[in-house]
């Protein structure tokens, strides 16, 4: 077993499969759990012969594991989209929602895991489809362990759109109807995601942006929590415990993903990683040409 560890076991990641990995991890020890499982597509850290029978095999056994080892009141983030073959789309959230419902079966109410959002999360850019329309979302499963749970949202509003707005009757005719400290972001998350030019970018082909672990760990964990990822890929739920100062426990089977993995978890802990700010999509200057529709497209 190839185990790291950083500053004095405040980070650990394990170059093992996280099957592996569980049994050493206490039950009811971790606070929060983010990470998003392979989609048996055939990518290049998959089996070539893995399938939606695959796909359900797995994740029944570490959404299993990852109950165990939650603690009640804990929180747990799937990251999910979509298998797809032979343009026929099969949503992978939906397998998800049934295996937790399996599970669940077994449990007392205060273990269970009760599903609070589907949080789509909407991107502007990726690969354009030829025979469906093209995919621009993924969602998030946010469930807790057990009814009692930890939710921050003060530390993930976002500005309002109409902050001078103002009740126009009633008993607070002429206060502000706004939250000072802005709005609930809602359960639609438009972030980029981590394609070509982002400034994110590494060798992973499937990795999500910071922004994406960074708020769900400010909302559902205090500082010196324990952070876990079973499906580490390139390291980014590692990078946001850091920036957001939690502890964390991620697991990776590829060699060449753990290397880039520490290189990133280095470069956070001392301040210079690569990161896009977690801000408003800019809309594009019309006053650029590249922004205008050429001639030859007009009609």
């Amino acid at each position: 077993m190839d185990e790291f560890i950083y500053d004095d076991n405040k980070i650990k990641l394990y170059n093992e499969d996280c099957l592996k990995i569980f049994p050493l991890i206490d039950s009811e020890s971790i606070d929060l759990i983010i990470t998003s499982p392979p989609y048996c597509m055939g990518k290049e850290y998959e089996n070539t012969s893995d399938d939606i029978n695959s796909f359900l095999s797995l994740n029944k056994k570490v959404i299993y594991e990852a109950q165990r080892v939650l603690k009640k009141g804990g929180n747990l983030c799937w990251q999910i989209g979509f298998h797809v073959k032979d343009s026929v789309i099969v949503p992978l959230d939906c397998l998800i929602y049934q295996i937790v419902e399996e599970i669940n079966k077994t449990l007392s109410d205060d273990c269970k895991l009760y599903l609070h959002n589907r949080i789509v999360w909407s991107f502007g850019h990726g690969l354009n489809a030829e025979k469906r329309l093209s995919g621009r979302y993924e969602t998030i499963m946010w469930y807790t362990k057990g009814k009692e749970y930890l939710f921050n949202l003060d530390a993930i509003r976002v500005p309002q759109k109409y902050p001078g707005k103002k009740y126009s009757k009633g008993k607070k005719v002429g206060q502000y109807s706004g939250n000072p400290l802005g709005k609930n972001p809602s359960d639609v998350w438009d972030i980029p995601n981590v394609k070509a030019n982002h400034i994110e970018k590494t060798a992973h082909p499937c990795q999500f942006p910071i922004a994406i672990p960074q708020r769900l760990i400010k909302a559902l964990s205090r500082q010196g929590d324990i952070i876990m990822d079973p499906f580490l890929g390139s390291g980014t739920t590692a990078v946001a415990c850091i920036m957001e100062k939690r502890n964390f426990i991620g697991c990776e089977l590829k060699k060449d993903y753990i290397s880039i993995a520490k290189q990133r978890i280095t470069d956070a802990i001392q301040g210079k990683v690569k990161c896009r700010p977690d801000v408003p999509v800019i809309e594009p200057d019309k006053n650029q040409k590249v922004a205008q529709k050429p001639e030859e497209f007009k009609w």
